[in-house]
C-alpha cells in the first residue's frame, strides 16, 4: 500500500548554466507542489502506515528550507533545476521517512519530476 501527502511552497530561482537569453536564466518564481509517497503495511493496531500529522511534521521543516527563499542560496542547490531540487528533497527526507518510495515535484501544473532514489 502507498500513501501520499502534498505540500505547496513558493520560491524563486534562476538557472545559471543555461545559455544567455534563455528565459530561465533570469530570476523567476514558482508555486511548487511536492508530493511525498510512503509505502508500507498498515500497523495492525493503528490501521495506518504513518500518521499523516507525523508525516507533515517531518516534511514541513524541509519544505520550509525552500519556502519563500531563493533556492540558489541553499547549499547544494546552486543550479536548481526541477530534477536537482527533487533529488535534494529525496536526500533530505529519506533518512527520516522509512518507507519513502518516491517524491514528485511539480514546478507548474503541467511540468514536474518524479524521483525514487535511482
Amino acid at each position: 500500500m502507498e500513501i501520499y501527502k502534498v505540500f505547496a511552497f513558493d520560491a524563486a530561482h534562476f538557472l545559471p548554466n543555461v545559455p544567455e537569453g534563455h528565459k530561465c536564466r533570469g530570476m523567476h518564481g514558482h508555486t511548487y507542489h511536492l508530493t511525498v509517497f510512503i509505502k508500507g503495511r498498515p500497523d495492525p493496531e493503528l490501521g495506518w502506515i504513518i500518521d499523516f500529522k507525523e508525516l507533515k511534521d517531518r516534511v514541513l521543516p524541509v519544505v520550509d528550507m525552500l519556502d519563500h527563499k531563493v533556492i540558489n542560496d541553499v547549499p547544494g542547490l546552486e543550479n536548481p533545476t526541477a530534477e536537482l531540487i527533487t533529488a535534494w528533497f529525496w536526500d533530505q527526507l529519506k533518512p527520516m521517512l522509512p518507507g519513502l518510495s518516491r517524491v514528485e515535484l511539480k514546478e507548474t501544473p503541467t511540468t514536474g519530476v518524479i524521483y525514487s532514489g535511482e
